[in-house]
């Protein structure tokens, strides 16, 4: 068997959008280098068609290589090569091999690019081979497929996997808080004075004189440590920053829950959870824009004790568990203003190359990736949730030997507590519009008013 080529590098999703959406707006820019690529759909000496598959995260690539050899075992004519590589040198290749004409047959795919592939027509739709037709979309969690089907109604990936949103703790600091693990658990949310959420991380933060945040004399210009931890980035969708309480209000980012046109950053309950959101740094309970760079993500800030709360992703479970010193907790979102939580939804997918030389092998393989036997192959190694309830069924499974209960994540999908991630057209455009909102109401130079301004620029982008 060929040797897969393992490129290893820095991990990986919990990039901040801002680096994500950079290289969207013109696939020419990778032209540079695209010919050092191997190109789509080599044969091997032996005969067999060999495909080519690429994704960005180490931390899946043992489960995958694993579902990948099975796949090989029951497709002894077809060989698959994976290429891992970093997260940044990914996009990059990636782009320059669809302008080279030389990349993989299929791949791991980001909502963020998707529209953008679909749009430059270097992605296939998969409707017409057999083996992904035979996967229905109620063999994933709710709302995954949806956010794989294009305006078109065509079907461009495969979920793969899913995301939701909790907070990750150090129990050990928690407890000489004088906080419970129990009393993480009920809290309620609302933008006007914060509810019992806001008290904890009140009590939580701490200033350099050793006072807290819900008792006198606490000075919120020299924190030591805050309630809550900070990304270094904040974007428009907020994935694990303010998004999941803005959706807990009942918004939403655009007018439909899948390809909106319309966005809604102008709207009352937006404005109002957002002025809340960074009115705690005002508070001393979330730091202030710069405080911590990318070489302080919030796992560090956990580690470091420079935060008590990390409000985090799914796919960062494994991550926080194997810091140093660090005996890992992890608590649901609080109730909001609807009643419930509400955590943002994600997921990557996989997509076929329209340049593949070998669409039919390619969709065996990423049909043979979403059956039940891959996906309790991949849930058994997973640090992450696969897309469906086998699949995650196994995670918890993993998880639990590993004395981690993660139903925060969990039951945020099977209470139907969900808010399908924003898919628009456009994204890259968004990006730059809305960055410097976001930038400066964390530097407390505007107010969620503001943003109508913002909003009706990227909402011109649609007219």
């Amino acid at each position: 068997m060929t040797p897969r080529r393992h490129t290893l590098r820095s991990d990986p999703r919990a990039v901040s959008r801002r680096s994500l959406l950079g290289g969207t707006a013109g696939l020419a820019a990778g032209a540079a280098g695209a010919a050092s690529l191997a190109g789509c759909g080599a044969s091997t000496a032996r005969g067999k068609v060999a495909i080519d598959y690429w994704l960005w995260d180490a931390l899946q690539l043992p489960a995958y290589s694993a579902a990948i050899d099975r796949f090989m075992e029951k497709n002894p004519d077809i060989e698959v090569r994976i290429t891992q590589l970093g997260f940044d040198d990914y996009w990059t290749k990636l782009t320059a091999s669809f302008v080279a004409e030389a990349g993989p047959d299929a791949f791991t795919d980001h909502l963020a690019r998707f529209p953008e592939f679909v749009k430059l027509g270097v992605i296939t739709p998969l409707d017409g081979f057999a083996p992904v037709d035979e996967l229905s979309a109620s063999r994933f969690q709710d709302g995954l497929q949806d956010l794989w089907t294009g305006q078109d109604g065509k079907r461009y990936g495969v979920p793969k996997d899913y995301d939701t949103i909790a907070f990750a703790y150090d129990r050990r600091r928690l407890a000489n808080s004088g906080v419970s693990e129990d009393d993480l658990y009920g809290l309620d949310w609302n933008p006007d004075d914060g509810g019992s959420f806001e008290q904890i991380i009140a009590h939580l933060s701490v200033d350099k004189n050793g006072v807290r945040g819900d008792e006198k004399g606490f000075d919120a210009r020299n924190v030591a440590t805050f309630g809550l931890a900070a990304d270094p980035s904040i974007d428009y969708v907020g994935q694990t920053t303010w998004g999941s309480f803005a959706l807990s209000t009942g918004w939403h980012w655009t007018d439909e829950p899948v390809w909106g046109t319309r966005f809604r950053f102008d709207d009352e309950l937006f404005v109002k959870t957002i002025d809340w959101y960074f009115g705690l740094v005002d508070k001393g309970f979330f730091p202030p824009f710069g405080r911590f760079g990318d070489s302080s993500p919030a796992t560090a800030q956990i580690q470091s004790g420079s935060a008590a709360l990390a409000m985090t992703g799914s796919w960062m479970i494994g991550t926080f568990n194997r810091l140093d010193g660090v005996d890992l907790g992890l608590s649901p979102l609080p109730a909001g203003p609807i009643g419930h939580p509400v955590s943002v939804f994600n997921g990557l997918g996989d997509s076929i190359s329209a340049q593949s030389q070998n669409k039919e092998e390619a969709a065996r393989l990423i049909a043979f990736l979403a059956s039940d036997e891959a996906q309790q192959l991949i849930g058994q190694r997973a640090p992450f949730f696969p897309a469906t309830d086998v699949g995650t069924t196994a995670a918890i499974t993993s998880y639990e030997d590993d004395g981690l209960d993660v139903s925060a994540f969990t039951d945020r999908v099977t209470e139907g507590q969900t808010g399908l991630y924003p898919l628009v057209q456009n994204s890259a455009s968004i990006m730059a519009i809305m960055q410097p909102a976001f930038d400066r109401i964390w530097q407390r130079q505007i107010s969620g008013a503001d943003f109508t301004e913002y909003n009706d620029k990227i909402n011109a982008l649609f007219s």
